[in-house]
């Protein structure tokens, strides 16, 4: 008979070993690090996702089957979506991070 539901001694004993004590407070300094690293980030791949966007704008497919276009166009998109995708969660990230590193002013330590 087989016990579903059953951990074994390994799985019951990993949260007991961490120590919170060793863990570091992170501090306003951490955060405006963080903020500005995603505002670079940010500010980098807006124009590597500008430049993608240019490239596929100048060089269309040029092949004589429409499902080849189709498939092509679509990947095209696909592409320069990803990229302004990944610019702009770089973007939101650094706002959140640099709201947290304003709140880090207000909120006491206990």
């Amino acid at each position: 008979m087989i016990k579903i539901n059953s951990l074994d001694d390994k799985d019951k004993n990993i949260g007991k070993n961490i120590d919170n004590k060793n863990i570091p407070q992170k501090g306003p300094l951490n955060y405006i690090v963080g903020s500005l690293t995603s505002f670079l980030l940010c500010i980098f791949f807006y124009f590597v996702s500008k430049n993608i966007a240019i490239y596929f704008t100048l060089h269309k497919p040029s092949n004589s089957s429409e499902i080849v276009q189709n498939i092509s166009s679509s990947i095209n998109t696909l592409i320069i979506g990803l990229s302004f995708l990944l610019t702009f969660s770089f973007g939101f990230i650094g706002i959140g991070l640099f709201i947290v590193f304003i709140r880090s002013f207000y909120v006491k330590k206990t």
